[in-house]
C-alpha cells in the first residue's frame, strides 16, 4: 500500500515535468530562505543564554527625567556596587566592570593588544564563562590576577600551560594567570580575551578609588543577581529610590533592573520604557520568511487545482472503487509531504552552497547544526507546515468532484477553481509588492542618514588610543608630526569623533531652574577644531595666546540654540558649580546617533581626561606612505606599544552596520521572492494557454491579430496585479510608516515609491505572460482545431 503509494507520486511528478520541477524549485527557495532567516533569528535570539543563571542576571540602569522626557541609560555610580548588596535581601550577588579597553599584553617577544574588561571577583560567578583552568570563586580575588581565553593563552604561551605564567600588561603592573577561560561564544554581549582583577585597576589608577564614595560619577557598568526571578519587579521597587537617598536629588531619578536576556533585543529605551532595538530586526525577518513560504506553497496550490481535471478521472475512479473522501484528502497531502521532503533536501544543499556569502553578508559565522535534535524537529515541522499548507486545499477541492461526473468528463474543474486561484496570486503579487516597497524605503532610509551633514571632514582623518608615554611625549610628538610634512594637524581629546563618552549638566544666564538639559562633553586641547575641520561660526578657539583658557569653554550651535543667548560671546555658563567664560561658537557635529538629531555640546580644555589622539593627514596620492612617516615616529614615541589606528570615515560606516544588513537582506528576499512568484506565474500562464489553445485557434481564423490575442491573454493577470496593488499599499505604508517613526531622523514616505514597485511587479507578470502568450498566438491554429 505505502510502496504503491511512492511509486504513484514519483510516477506523477516525472510524468509533469514542468510542473513539478517549477513546485520543487518554488518551495525549495522558499525553504532556503526560511532556513537562512532562521539561522540567523535563532542566533539573535540566544544571545546570552547559554549562561547557566541567565534569567536571574540584569545590568543596573537609570530612568532620569530631563529635556523634557524619561531618558534611559546603563552607567552609574560606582558605590551602587557595594550599596545593593545590603539595601535588598532578595538580592544574592553584585558585580562591577568598566566599558573595556585595549591593553598591551607582553610575555617575551610578544607584545599585542587585546581587548579586555576589570571586573570585580564576583564576575565569573555570577556570569558562568566556561573555566578550563581555575574556580570562578577565586581567580579574581588577588590584585595580581588576570584570567584569559585560551585563543589569547596559544598566542602568549604556544604549548605551555599557561596557568601561573606571568603576563605585563601596558609595561606597568605583572600579573598571574589564574584562570582560563573557554573562547567566548559568538552569541555573547561581552567580548573580551582577558579579564582583570577590579582591585588592581585600584590599585594603578587613584580616580577609581577616588569614585568609591561619589553618587555623582555615572562611569560604571554593575550587575545584579537575584535568587529568584519572579522578584523581579519587587526588588526593583525597593531599590528604585537608592540614588535620591543618597544625594542624587537634582532630577528625578529611578534604578531599575535590565535583564540579561534582553540585553541583545531589547536595547532601546524611549520615556523610560523598552521600544524594542534588534528585536524588530527579527520580527522583521520572521515575517519575511513566512512571506515568501506562503509564497511558494502558494504556487503548490495554484498548479494543483488549475490542473485539476486532469486529475479528476483519478478521483473518480478512486471513489468508485471504494475510496472515501477522507482517504483521498490523505492521498494527496501525503503527496505534497514528498514533494515537500524532495524540496527540504534540495534546499539543505542549496543552503550549504550559499551558507559562506550568507554569513558574509550578516556577519556571522551560522552553520546548520546536523547533530542537533532541535534543528531535526524544526525541520520536520517546516516539512510538515510546508506539505500540509500547500497540498491542503487541493486535497479538499480534488477530494470534492462527484464520481459520476468527473467519469463522464463534463465536470468544469478549470473554471469552479478560478477565484481561489485568483485569490493566492493576488496575494503572492501583494507580498511582492510590500517587499519592494520596504526595500526602496528602507534604502532612501539610508541614503538620508549618510547624506546628513556631519560638521567636520573625514578624510584622512585617524585617531590612536593615547599611552603614558604618548601623553608624557604629547608636545614633542606633535612637533615631530607637523614637521614630518605628512600632517595638518594633531589634536587629543577624551572621545573619537565618532563617538561620545560623557554627557553632563550645563547653567546658563536666564536658564529656568527646572529646565535640565545633556550637554555631549568633549575634553581637549588646542586644535581641536581645525584637525577636525569643525566650522567655527563666533568667537575663538582655545588658543595658547590666553592663560585663561583653561576655564573657557566653546559650545555648539545646537547648544546655543536651547539657551537662546543673544550675545553670547563672553557669558559666563556654570558647569560643576563653577564658571567658565563662553569664548566661542562651533556647528553642530554628529558624533552620536546618525538617526538622532545632534544633541547640545560643549568643549573644555582638560588635559588630564583624554584618551584619544587625532591626526589629520595632509592630501596625498600615497596614503600609505603617509601613514608609515606617521608609524615611525610614533614608534620613536611609543615604541612598547604596536601603532594602530583608526580611520573616521570607517568608524562612521560601523554605526549603519545593522540597517545596511537589513537592506542587504531585504533585497536579497526581495528578489527571490519575485523569483518564486514569477517560477509560479509561468507555470499558471502555462496551463491557462494551454486550456485556451482552442480559443486562440478559433479567434486567429476569425482574424484576430497576434497583438489582440496576447493583450487578451495579458489582460486577466494585470488585473489581479492591479487589485494586489491597491490592497498591499495602505498596508505597507502603515507598516512602513510605523517602522520609520523609531528613527528621530526619516525620511517621508514619497507617494511614487508604490506606484514604481506596482509598476515593477506588473511589468514582470506582463513579460512572463505575453512571452508565452505569444507563443501561443504564433502557432498554426490548424493544429489546435485538428480534433474539433
Amino acid at each position: 500500500m505505502i510502496k504503491n503509494f511512492f511509486l504513484l507520486t514519483i510516477r506523477n511528478i516525472f510524468k509533469n515535468k514542468l510542473y513539478s520541477i517549477i513546485n520543487i524549485s518554488g518551495l525549495s527557495i522558499g525553504i532556503v530562505c526560511s532556513i537562512l532567516i532562521l539561522l540567523w533569528v535563532a542566533d539573535e535570539t540566544s544571545y546570552d543564554s547559554f549562561h547557566p543563571k541567565a534569567d536571574r542576571l540584569y545590568q543596573l540602569w537609570v530612568n532620569a527625567e530631563f529635556d523634557g522626557k524619561i531618558n534611559s541609560w546603563n552607567s552609574v555610580p560606582l558605590p551602587t556596587y557595594e550599596a545593593l548588596k545590603t539595601t535588598d535581601s532578595r538580592i544574592k550577588n553584585t558585580a562591577v566592570s568598566n566599558w573595556g579597553d585595549n591593553h598591551l599584553l607582553t610575555v617575551g617577544d610578544t607584545r599585542i593588544l587585546k581587548r579586555g574588561y576589570y571586573v570585580s571577583e564576583e564576575f565569573l560567578e555570577m556570569f558562568e564563562f566556561p573555566l578550563k583552568s581555575g574556580s570562578a570563586e577565586t581567580v579574581l580575588d588577588d590584585p595580581t590576577s588576570i584570567v584569559i581565553t585560551e585563543s589569547l593563552a596559544k598566542v602568549l604561551f604556544k604549548d605551555k600551560d599557561a596557568m601561573g605564567q606571568v603576563i605585563r600588561v601596558d609595561d606597568k603592573s605583572s600579573l598571574k594567570v589564574t584562570g582560563v577561560l573557554d573562547d567566548i561564544p559568538g552569541n555573547s554581549s561581552f567580548e573580551f580575551d582577558y579579564l582583570i582583577s577590579w582591585k588592581n585597576w585600584e590599585s594603578v589608577s587613584p580616580w577609581v578609588v577616588e569614585n568609591k564614595a561619589n553618587w555623582g560619577n555615572y562611569s560604571f557598568q554593575v550587575y545584579v543577581e537575584l535568587f529568584d526571578p519572579s522578584q523581579h519587579e519587587t526588588t526593583e521597587n525597593n531599590i528604585g529610590k537608592l540614588l535620591v537617598e543618597n544625594g542624587e536629588t537634582d532630577i528625578p531619578n529611578e534604578l531599575f533592573l535590565h535583564p540579561l536576556l534582553n540585553w541583545r533585543l531589547y536595547s532601546n529605551f524611549e520615556n523610560g520604557k523598552s521600544t524594542g532595538g534588534r528585536s524588530d530586526h527579527v520580527q522583521l525577518f520572521s515575517v519575511i520568511a513566512i512571506f515568501i513560504l506562503v509564497i511558494a506553497c502558494i504556487n503548490f496550490m495554484n498548479l494543483a487545482t488549475a490542473r485539476s481535471e486532469h486529475r479528476a478521472r483519478e478521483v473518480g475512479i478512486r471513489k468508485t472503487l471504494g475510496s472515501k473522501r477522507i482517504d483521498l484528502i490523505l492521498h494527496f497531502i501525503g503527496e505534497s509531504l514528498i514533494i515537500s521532503v524532495i524540496a527540504f533536501s534540495f534546499a539543505l544543499l542549496i543552503s550549504e552552497i550559499a551558507m559562506p556569502f550568507y554569513n558574509t553578508l550578516v556577519d556571522k559565522d551560522l552553520f546548520i547544526d546536523y547533530s542537533s535534535g532541535l534543528f531535526w524537529l524544526g525541520s520536520v515541522v517546516v516539512v510538515f507546515i510546508t506539505g500540509v499548507l500547500s497540498g491542503s486545499y487541493p486535497a479538499f477541492y480534488l477530494s470534492s468532484f462527484k464520481p459520476v461526473t468527473t467519469l463522464k468528463g463534463t465536470i468544469q474543474v478549470g473554471k469552479n477553481a478560478a477565484l481561489p486561484r485568483k485569490i493566492l496570486v493576488i496575494l503572492q503579487f501583494g507580498f511582492s509588492i510590500l517587499l519592494i516597497i520596504s526595500t526602496i524605503v528602507i534604502f532612501k532610509q539610508i541614503d538620508l542618514v549618510k547624506g546628513r551633514e556631519l560638521g567636520y571632514n573625514q578624510e584622512n582623518l585617524i585617531s590612536i588610543e593615547t599611552t603614558e608615554n604618548l601623553d608624557k611625549n604629547y608636545d614633542v610628538l606633535k612637533n615631530d608630526l607637523l614637521q614630518s610634512g605628512v600632517v595638518e594637524a594633531v589634536t587629543r581629546s577624551n572621545s573619537s569623533i565618532t563617538s561620545i563618552n560623557s554627557n553632563n549638566f550645563l547653567g546658563w544666564p536666564g536658564k529656568p531652574e527646572t529646565l535640565k538639559v545633556l550637554f555631549t562633553t568633549i575634553a581637549t586641547e588646542y586644535d581641536y577644531t581645525k584637525t577636525m575641520g569643525v566650522k567655527l561660526l563666533q568667537g575663538r578657539d582655545f588658543s595658547k595666546d590666553f592663560a585663561t583658557d583653561t576655564a573657557a569653554i566653546i559650545i555648539n550651535k545646537a547648544g546655543l540654540d536651547i539657551m537662546g543667548l543673544e550675545d553670547p560671546i563672553g557669558a559666563k555658563l556654570n558647569l560643576w558649580g563653577k564658571k567658565r567664560t563662553l569664548i566661542g561658537i562651533v556647528d553642530d557635529v554628529l558624533m552620536g546617533s546618525p538617526y538622532q538629531a545632534v544633541k547640545p555640546m560643549f568643549m573644555i580644555m582638560d588635559n588630564d581626561w583624554i584618551n584619544v589622539l587625532s591626526v589629520r593627514l595632509k592630501s596625498t596620492n600615497d596614503l600609505q606612505a603617509s601613514l608609515k612617516t606617521v608609524e615611525n615616529i610614533f614608534e620613536i614615541h611609543n615604541p612598547a606599544y604596536p601603532f594602530e589606528y583608526k580611520f573616521a570615515d570607517v568608524e562612521f560606516q560601523k554605526k549603519f552596520t545593522t540597517i545596511t544588513m537589513t537592506r542587504r537582506l531585504t533585497t536579497l528576499f526581495s528578489i527571490l521572492a519575485i523569483v518564486i512568484t514569477g517560477l509560479g506565474l509561468y507555470g499558471l500562464a502555462s496551463y491557462t494557454a494551454q486550456q485556451r489553445n482552442k480559443e486562440i485557434g478559433i479567434r486567429k481564423v476569425l482574424g484576430a491579430s497576434v497583438s489582440e490575442l496576447v493583450a487578451m491573454m495579458s489582460k486577466e493577470f494585470s488585473r489581479l496585479v492591479v487589485i494586489s496593488f491597491f490592497i498591499s499599499t495602505p498596508i505597507a505604508w502603515y507598516l512602513l510608516d510605523s517602522y520609520l517613526d523609531r528613527y528621530p531622523i526619516h525620511i517621508e514616505i514619497s507617494w511614487w515609491i508604490f506606484p514604481v514597485a506596482g509598476v515593477s511587479v506588473l511589468v514582470f507578470a506582463l513579460i512572463i505572460v505575453a512571452n508565452l502568450a505569444s507563443k501561443v498566438a504564433l502557432s498554426n491554429p490548424v493544429n489546435s482545431l485538428r480534433n474539433e
